[in-house]
């Protein structure tokens, strides 16, 4: 099925302000944070542990909430997910949340053993990814925590494009079978999405279309990547934007049609360039409908203290960027 633009927007109902300066910004971490509170009044086996982070998780609504039901383990975040494992092995579901430099760059091989092999319900909440985190700095910058996780069996792996998103998944991750992980920036992020935006978990959506290449983001890089499609549109360029909210499992089958459809891609992450989005697309294209494909992500290096738009331009990560890799891919898609 060839999509049009009026049935994508139609479809999708998005934010009638998506191209305008002046698009209000909220806190996906706060947005998921609304989503904990939704997800813990339906179901009581909801519970949250925190490595001593909960402001900055935003958590802390839900262990006003529900103190019952929250656990308070201190700078351990191995410990942490190993409780969370035992909890969920007991029948509840556990999120557990930190800064993802820590829950799963530090705690990753209990995440792998006591979570992934075990196959247990612990939703890992991973805060403060990408270089958008800012002038914290590259010890605080997650940009590896796809990669991390994604190579894991047994886990889906989840990245919101705002908070209305955000609040969604989570609602829909406690209801999910096995493990999750769901990177969340730190930076507010324009809300680009409504509440009749349809968001599943395993499910891409276009939010853009067009037939000469495709743009694949996730996160904040998504609204990037719209305003890129808008100025190649200008140009005469036709591109399609895929948000990609779930990087495991990849919907392969719009992926797929993509790549049919239009013969090229560009993937833009707020993450390294290597085992991110990016690498997930390729590695699914390259096996089963082969097209040109150029990532765009941090290339092998680590961050840096700065404010957040001053690191994105450092690091690539802008519209002008996202555009001129189109035109690299539809020169390679000509030849």
């Amino acid at each position: 099925m060839v999509f049009t633009k009026k049935m994508i927007n139609a479809q999708l109902s998005l934010n009638s302000k998506l191209f305008d300066a002046d698009i209000e910004t909220a806190s996906v971490r706060g947005g998921f944070g609304e989503g904990l509170i939704q997800a813990g009044e339906a179901d009581q086996r909801v519970v949250v542990l925190c490595a001593d982070l909960k402001e900055s998780t935003r958590v802390q609504a839900f262990a006003e909430k529900f103190p019952e039901r929250f656990v308070e383990v201190g700078v351990a975040e191995q410990n942490m997910v190993t409780i969370a494992a035992g909890m969920a092995a007991a029948g509840k579901i556990p999120f557990a949340a930190s800064y993802a430099v820590f829950s799963p760059g530090r705690n990753w091989e209990q995440i792998r053993t006591t979570i992934c092999y075990n196959n247990q319900p612990v939703k890992i909440i991973g805060s403060h990814t990408g270089v958008t985190v800012g002038p914290d700095g590259a010890t605080h910058q997650a940009l590896e925590d796809i990669a991390l996780m994604r190579v894991l069996p047994n886990m889906t792996v989840l990245s919101p494009v705002d908070a209305i998103e955000a609040r969604k998944m989570a609602v829909a991750v406690a209801k999910y079978p096995g493990p999750c992980y769901v990177r969340l920036p730190r930076v507010d992020c324009p809300v680009i999405t409504s509440e009749q935006t349809p968001f599943e978990i395993g499910k891409a959506q276009i939010y853009f279309d067009g037939k000469d290449a495709t743009i694949i983001a996730t996160g904040e890089m998504v609204r990037t990547a719209l305003l890129a499609a808008k100025e190649l549109e200008e140009n005469k360029i036709s591109v399609r934007v895929i948000n990609v909210s779930t990087i495991k499992p990849l919907d392969q089958q719009t992926i797929l049609q993509a790549a049919e459809e239009t013969g090229a891609i560009v993937t833009v992450e707020d993450h390294q360039a290597a085992g991110g989005l990016g690498s997930a697309v390729a590695e699914l294209v390259s096996q089963q409908f082969p097209v040109p494909v150029k990532i765009l992500g941090v290339e092998d290096k680590f961050g840096e203290s700065g404010q957040p738009g001053e690191l994105l331009q450092k690091y690539n990560l802008t519209g002008e960027e996202i555009a001129r890799a189109v035109t690299g891919v539809l020169r390679l898609k000509n030849k």
